[in-house]
């Protein structure tokens, strides 16, 4: 068994190899702290691999729901600015775990199935989108509570903001409010996972 790595280790690794830590805003480049010797917990690769295959979810989403040509011009153009947040989302937390010597999932390791009629219109793309974007925010909000490795979260945390925002444009298109609780839940490990497998086939 190879030793545990350190989270110096897995800074200077990601650095050298070109790693997509610093990416749009450097959200996981926040991760720096050179003196930390301790080694990185598995709980915290465990939720990096469960971000990595929500980000493949909601890009494979905004993928098939461009494709699909049914929506109008303003919904369109957010589905491709969303679609482009979580591709950098995406780098991000894939280098957490390529740093740390392991492969991340990548699009062509999951099948992903939809709901019937998803794509069918720009209502029914929208209310999945809105549905998607809270269920990944309550996966990000977890992965903040659960994290051990404190030099992760304000990265996590950054990406979270993002998917709030996601949510919120989607809410307001379907003629919700843009927002409305004090304190949006969060998923613990188990509930995202399990939320997220309803979507792979």
């Amino acid at each position: 068994m190879s030793p545990p790595l350190t989270r110096g280790q897995l800074l200077s690794r990601s650095a050298k190899g070109g790693a997509a830590l610093l990416v749009a805003g450097s959200a996981i480049g926040a991760l720096v702290d050179r003196a930390a010797a301790a080694p990185l917990p598995t709980t915290d690769l465990a939720y990096a691999r469960l971000l990595v295959g929500a980000e493949l979810l909601a890009s494979d989403f905004y993928t098939q729901a461009l494709a699909a040509a049914n929506t109008g011009p303003t919904v369109t153009k957010y589905l491709k600015l969303a679609y482009a947040n979580e591709q950098e989302h995406y780098q991000s937390v894939a280098g957490i775990v390529s740093g740390a010597g392991q492969t991340p999932a990548v699009a062509g390791d999951i099948d992903f199935s939809y709901p019937d009629g998803t794509f069918n219109s720009q209502s029914s793309i929208v209310k999945f989108a809105q549905q998607l974007e809270t269920t990944i925010l309550g996966a990000y909000l977890g992965a903040i509570g659960g994290i051990q490795t404190n030099e992760l979260k304000t990265g996590i945390a950054r990406i979270a903001a993002c998917e709030g925002q996601h949510a919120s444009y989607f809410a307001t298109v379907m003629g919700g409010k843009a927002f409305n609780l004090s304190f949006p839940s969060d998923l613990t490990i188990d509930q995202a996972s399990n939320a997220l497998d309803a979507y792979t086939s």
